[in-house]
C-alpha cells in the first residue's frame, strides 16, 4: 500500500476529546429518560474509534451493536445500492435507535441506512457523525448530532481510512494523493 502525505492536521487530539464530550453531553440531554437502553448502532468500519470514545461520555443507560454496509457501483462510483454486509443483532422494534457514522459525505449510504433502520419500527430513529460535508451532499440526510462540519477534503485518522491504512492516526488530517 502507498502511503501519500498528510497536509495539515484538521481536528487535533484535542479538538477530538471536545468534540466527543460535548456530543455525549448532547446526546445524554437529548433523549432523557428512556423505557429502554439506547441501542446505539455503529457503522462499520470507520465509526469504530470514534463510537468507542463516545459511549464511554453517553451517560444514560445504552448498548451497542454494529452493521457494515457496502455500496456497490462499477468499482469507481456507488451505485447507491446499499448491501447489508453485517447486520446488527439486537430487535430495534419499539426501541430508540442512534445511528453512529464517522463521516458523512455523499450522504447516499447514510441515508438508505436511516430509512432501512425506519422500516423496522423503532421507537425512535436519530443520527450522529463526527464529521460532516454538507458541501459534498447529494442525498437528503439528516444529521441530528454533529461532531464538526468541514470542506469537502479527503481527511484520514482517528478511524478515517484511506486503503485501510491511516485508521489509527490520532488526529484527522487531510490527505495529499
Amino acid at each position: 500500500m502507498q502511503h501519500f502525505e498528510i497536509t495539515k492536521k484538521l481536528v487535533d487530539e484535542d479538538e477530538i476529546k471536545t468534540i466527543v464530550k460535548r456530543l455525549g453531553a448532547e446526546i445524554s440531554a437529548g433523549y432523557g429518560s428512556l423505557e429502554n437502553e439506547l441501542i446505539v448502532i455503529g457503522l462499520l468500519r470507520g465509526s469504530f474509534v470514534f463510537m468507542a470514545d463516545l459511549i464511554r461520555e453517553i451517560k444514560i443507560p445504552l448498548v451497542v451493536d454494529f452493521m457494515t454496509v457496502s455500496s456497490y457501483g462499477d468499482g469507481t462510483v456507488s451505485s447507491g445500492d446499499v448491501k447489508i454486509v453485517m447486520d446488527v443483532d439486537l430487535s430495534v422494534e419499539g426501541r430508540d435507535v442512534l445511528l453512529v457514522e464517522d463521516i458523512v459525505d455523499t450522504g447516499r449510504t447514510f441515508a438508505k441506512v436511516v430509512r432501512m433502520m425506519k422500516n423496522r419500527k423503532p421507537k425512535s430513529v436519530k443520527t450522529c457523525t463526527f464529521l460532516n460535508k454538507p458541501s459534498a451532499r447529494i442525498s437528503d440526510v439528516q444529521v441530528d448530532f454533529c461532531g464538526k462540519d468541514i470542506d469537502d477534503e479527503f481527511v484520514v485518522g482517528y478511524g478515517l481510512d484511506y486503503g485501510q491504512s491511516y485508521r489509527n492516526l490520532p488526529y484527522v488530517g487531510v490527505l495529499k494523493p
